[in-house]
């Protein structure tokens, strides 16, 4: 198996590090599937990654039907609005990598075409979108996850290891990829959201006490979710536990949105461990809390408490 035609959903600050990557790579065939508007603003502005200029191929989720390998890199508000162009891309054989927060895209999308598209994975890397400029250190990124959930490498996996070789992408197969995916997301709830609701740097999470308790508040309640759900996060790699290394003034995806005055990806962190710990019977008040913190936030932004 080789992985020929090769399309991305999602030109953003984490399909900025996939094109950065896959647009060194000769004798494919690579292309950031659009429509409408985005399609024409990407084939007339292009996109400026670390401060060069990329011009992709762009196609219509027609034209890539057929495609081998659908790269998902996407916010998890925008998945409805995608799964529809990720149908009619897939074919027989197409295989779908969602390199998305949280844990539960690959179910969202396997309930469109089938789970056996799907190789799941999941992306570190922390990209920072300046004006139109998408900006992150290649070398400090920690890359791409991915791996078959029986844990056995297979043709798709080795697909997947020779299609980002020679790309400058940090990457590795593992066999716990769920644990893995787990750990993740436990590390973007622990770090995304308490500085999202005080607007301040990573900084704060060694800085005070206070930060580092509502940390632990969050993560203890998706701990005990994992859990409930056999998923045990002790499998995953060492490098599963921390993030990419970053200044104390960094501003994760969260923050970055409201900053940008943009809605949030908080229905796939809080908003999915609260509906996760009322399906198990689990107390999630921590989530709630800053679940309806952020959207507040995200009220705020869209002037609803504008009383001029």
């Amino acid at each position: 198996m080789e992985f020929k035609r090769v399309v991305i959903i999602g030109a953003g600050a984490v399909g900025s590090y996939v094109i950065w990557g896959l647009s060194r790579k000769n004798h494919i065939d690579f292309s950031v599937v659009a429509t409408g508007e985005r399609k024409k603003r990407l084939e007339t502005d292009g996109l400026n990654i670390n401060d060069k200029l990329y011009r992709p191929a762009v196609m219509t989720p027609e034209q890539a039907h057929g495609a081998d390998l659908v790269i998902v890199a996407v916010k998890y508000n925008a998945l409805p609005a995608a799964v529809p162009d990720i149908r009619e891309i897939t074919d027989e054989h197409t295989v779908v990598l969602s390199l998305m927060n949280g844990v539960d895209s690959e179910e969202i999308i396997a309930a469109a075409i089938g789970e056996e598209h799907i190789v799941p994975a999941l992306i570190k890397v922390a990209s920072e979108r300046r004006q139109n400029r998408i900006i992150f250190d290649p070398e400090t990124t920690l890359g791409i996850v991915y791996g078959e959930k029986d844990g056995r490498s297979t043709e798709r996996t080795d697909a997947l290891k020779k299609l980002f070789e020679g790309t400058g992408l940090h990457y590795r197969e593992t066999n716990v990829i769920l644990p893995e995916i787990w750990s993740k997301f436990r590390l973007n709830v622990g770090k995304n959201l308490p500085q999202a609701m005080l607007g301040v740097g990573v900084g704060a999470y060694e800085d005070s006490a206070h930060v580092a308790a509502i940390r632990e508040g969050l993560v203890r309640e998706l701990d005990a979710i994992a859990s409930a759900k056999g998923i045990d996060m002790s499998l995953a790699d060492s490098s599963a536990n921390r993030g990419s290394k970053v200044q104390k003034w960094a501003r994760y995806s969260t923050l970055q949105d409201l900053d940008a005055k943009r809605h949030t990806e908080i229905d796939m962190f809080s908003g999915a461990l609260i509906r996760m710990g009322r399906e198990l019977g689990i107390a999630t008040p921590y989530n709630e809390f800053t679940f309806h913190m952020i959207k507040a936030l995200e009220e705020k932004n869209d002037g609803c408490f504008d009383y001029r």
